[in-house]
Order: C-alpha cells, then structure tokens, then sequence
C-alpha cells in the first residue's frame, strides 16, 4: 500500500502549504476545499477541487461540499473486502489514502464576547467530523491527521516506505476520536447553558493538556495537568509561570486554594496556603503590609508553603519573601526589581496571572469532583455577604471594628476545610482549625495556634454550633464576637451562653462546608 490520494480541507492553515508541497513532490495527489484549495493553488500547489471528484458543486455557501459517496466510500471502503473494490471499480470510484482536517474555529468563536447564537451554530462543523470519523474508523487503510503537530512524522513515513505505519494510523485515529468528542462536548455544553440545563441527563465536559506531571500527590501516582477550554484568565490554567521548577501536583491543588482565597478580598491582600489550607491571610494599605501580617499569622507554617497576592509584587515585598523557603509565589505581576530579586532564588516558582476578578463580580460555573465509578457536579461557592446580611441575634451588637474582622474571617472561613474556625484581628489571620471531625476540636486548635492573640479576636465558623460549648471555649480564650449561618435547633443555647459572656454573635444564613 502507498498513499496516492490525500484530502485535505482545514481552518487553521498553519504549515499546511509546506505540508502539501512535500506530499505533492512525493506524487501523492491532493484533493481540497474551499479556501484551502484557494490557499493551495496561489502558493503553486497541484489541487484538485473537491466539486472535480463528486462532479457536485459546493453549495449553500460550502455548508454542503464533502458529504458525498465519492467522498465517503473512498474513505470507508475495506480494500482488502472484494465485494468493496468491486463496487468501487463498478461505480468509478477513486480511493482516498490520506485524510487532512481540522474544524471550523466553535470554541474561539463562543469566546468571543459579542458573539451572537447565529455565529456560534455557523461555526458548528458538519463536513470535517465526519470525514475524520470516516477516515479515523478505516485507519487500517487510512491516515488521518487533525494536528499539525503530526504533519513532520506523516512526512518522515511517507518518504521512508511510502505508507504510514499501521501503529502510526491507529495512534492518529485516535488522537481524532479524542478531538471529534472534545468539540462535540463543547458545543453540547454550549448548548446546554443557551437553552438554560447546566446540568443535563448527560453531562460531557473536555480539557486540553497542559502538561504531563512528574507524578502525582505521591511519586506512585501518574498525573496530568490539563485546562478547560475558555477558562479564565485570572484561573492557574492561564498563568505564565515566570521562573523556578515545573509545577507539581500539589503544586497545583495549593496554588489554586490559594488563588480562591484572595480573590475574595478586594483591598491589598495576601495569602499563604498550605496543604489546600490557608496558614496565613492579611491585608493591609499595600501588598507589603499585607504579607507582613500573612506572615506573622503563622510564620512557622508558611515555611515551604505557597503565597498569592492580589497586587503586584514590588521590590520591598520581595525582600521579605525572599527570606524564606516557599514554593510558589502567585501575583497579577512582578516589578522588573522584584523579579531580579526572586529570581536569585533558583528554585522558586513565580507565576503572573491576569487580571484578578473578586468575590462580587466572580460568576458561578460548576465544580466536577470525581468519585470511584463517577462524579458530582455542584455549583461553585461565589456566596460573599455583607453587613447588611448579617442578623445579630445577641443582645450586644459588634462594634464597627469587630464587624470588620468579621467579615474578613468570614472570607477566609469559607476555603478552610471543613469543620473550620477561624480566628482574626487586625485585618489578619491569628488562628486556624482545619479538617476536624468535630467543631470543638477545630476551635481548641485554633485558640492554642493564637496563643495570646486569640485574647480581643473575633471567630468565625463554617456551620452552625449544634451547643455552647465552642463558645463556652471562645469566651475563655477572651474571644468577643463571632460569625456563624445560624439555623441550628439549639441555636437559643449558643444565644444564651454569648449573652452570658458578653459576646457579640452574628447569623450569616448561610454555611460553607468545605469537604
């Protein structure tokens, strides 16, 4: 077998003349489209239109121009099936060895923010998914290529036996099934959210590789990082990584809890995370104040830990974190003096990410965690309040300042694993009770972390109190308000036990379990 005949139609024209010219001076025979046969024949390329094989016209503005027998049997047909190449000689039917296609542009279309629901269907390809399909289900006698990326080793076979290898055609057929249901699902998700079912009787999602991980949250475990298609700009996946080693696993998971974190807060702030916990949140008049008190919350556990921040990193920020082991520093930017002082560090990974959004311009989108033999889909947390939510319930009020530290812990309670406290004053973090099976337990652990500075702090809590006791504990600490959604049974008996106390209670109405 060689390859006689290729067809080839593609949108992104990138290389495809080089590519072509190459098949062509090999003797191989090039059908083509549109405006790939335009592109071809002005660069000097021998082409056969597409209307010279089915002896149709392309119509209704090329919407109909492949999906034809001529087409399609050259590409289906089993040539080692005798009834097949009987038809095929009965019927004057050439065989197509080489099939070339890449699909009309749907997800930078929908990208673009003015498109209108008429563009987007236009750009839904009908012609291009079912060659490739076509070609992809015969490979044991077809190649076919949707990646450029493939046009050098296509050549290399071509030129060296005339074919490509069988192992190379089943590797590239699979490469277009991959990328036929990859654009499906985007445009079913498309759909999907236009006609109002973020969550069908199907649910399809499909990300593109970012890049292949050294392994994953220990060295047994293969892992991958990939990006969804249109995903935003102030995401992980759309940060440039500026410095320092590649990216790990966990690398990745802390980044990302990080990021979550300070994007709620819309002054200076910064954030230091550890194991998907945040160790350490300030803010401040400037992002150098606001790491000082990141710091100074916990400043043994943001040692090796992961630090974000909602500004840019100036020269002065720079010299305090430079002073310590960390893994991976997050901004919207580096001032060229910060750079040349971060990047002393050889290690350390520094990564700019666009344009940050914050808790109240934040949109919801859905959260796909998986599960041994499926997954669940939820809504993302974009939930913030502010004063004007809260019901206070106890017979003092917060004072303004209290409200304040309130409020802040409220946004840092949110991303600490469930069930959470947290303690704050001054416009920072003072103490953190992560992941424990009970509510007691996560408050014992955030008093003893604050140690003295628990004394005059405020709490806030993830889910209700189902009794006094955690508040019994915060009175002791000197604790004097705290936050909480309400809406237990026993809610009187925490009313009760603050009023004894003289703590100031806030109902928030809402709970943000982090699981």
């Amino acid at each position: 077998m060689s390859i006689k005949r290729a067809l080839v139609s593609v949108s992104d024209k990138q290389g495809i003349v080089d590519f072509c010219r190459e098949l062509s001076a090999l003797g191989v025979e090039i059908i083509s489209t549109g405006g790939t046969s335009t592109l071809l024949a002005k660069e000097g390329v021998p082409v056969i239109g597409i209307s010279d094989v089915t002896g149709f016209p392309e119509i209704m503005d090329g919407r109909v121009k492949t999906l034809h027998p001529a087409v399609h049997s050259g590409l289906l047909a089993v040539r080692d099936n005798e009834e097949h190449t009987r038809q095929m000689e009965e019927l004057g039917l050439g065989y197509i060895d080489l099939v070339v296609v890449n699909l009309y542009p749907f997800a930078e279309t929908i990208a673009k923010p003015d498109v209108s629901y008429e563009e987007a269907i236009e750009n839904i390809d009908i012609g291009g998914p079912t060659m490739l399909r076509s070609a992809a289900k015969n490979h044991a006698f077809v190649s076919v290529v949707v990646d450029a990326a493939d046009y050098a080793n296509v050549l290399e076979e071509v030129r060296a036996g005339g074919d490509t290898t069988l192992a190379t055609r089943k590797r590239l057929a699979a490469k277009v099934f991959r990328h036929t249901a990859a654009y499906d699902a985007l445009i079913a998700d498309y759909l999907a959210n236009v006609t109002g079912e973020p969550l069908p009787e199907r649910y399809t999602v499909t990300y593109e590789k970012i890049q292949d991980l050294r392994y994953g949250e220990n060295p047994h475990q293969k892992a991958a990082f990939y990006r969804k298609p249109l995903a935003a700009q102030d995401t992980l996946t759309a940060a440039e990584q500026l410095h320092g080693k590649e990216l790990s696993y966990n690398n990745i998971n802390d980044a990302n809890a990080a990021l979550q974190i300070v994007k709620e807060f819309e002054e200076p702030a910064v954030v230091a995370v550890k194991h998907m916990n945040p160790c350490g949140v300030g803010v401040g008049t400037s992002v150098y104040e606001a790491y000082q008190k990141a710091y100074n919350a916990d400043p043994t556990s943001i040692f090796g830990g992961i630090v974000a921040a909602n500004r840019i990193i100036d020269a002065d920020t720079a010299n305090l974190l430079k002073d310590i082991f960390l893994e991976i520093i997050l901004a919207p930017g580096f001032t060229e003096e910060a750079l040349d002082i971060l990047t002393k560090k050889k290690n350390i990974r520094l990564l700019k990410l666009g344009q940050l959004s914050t808790a109240a311009s934040r949109k919801s989108s859905f959260v796909v965690t998986s599960i041994d033999g499926g997954m669940v889909v939820q809504e993302s947390d974009v939930h913030s309040v502010n004063s004007d939510d809260l019901q206070v319930v106890t017979d003092r009020k917060p004072t303004e300042e209290e409200l304040k530290q309130l409020l802040f812990g409220w946004k840092v309670v949110k991303h600490v694993k469930s069930n959470a406290i947290v303690l704050a004053a001054d416009d920072m973090t003072v103490g953190v009770g992560a992941g424990q099976m009970n509510r007691v337990g996560a408050a014992k652990i955030a008093i003893e972390q604050a140690g003295d500075k628990a004394k005059g702090a405020v709490l806030a809590s993830d889910a209700f109190f189902p009794m006094g006791d955690t508040l019994e504990m915060a009175a002791k600490a000197g604790i004097t308000a705290v936050i909480q959604p309400g809406g237990s049974i026993k809610d009187e008996e925490s009313i009760k036990v603050a009023n004894e106390y003289g703590i100031a209670m806030v109902f928030t109405g809402v709970r943000h379990f982090k699981h």
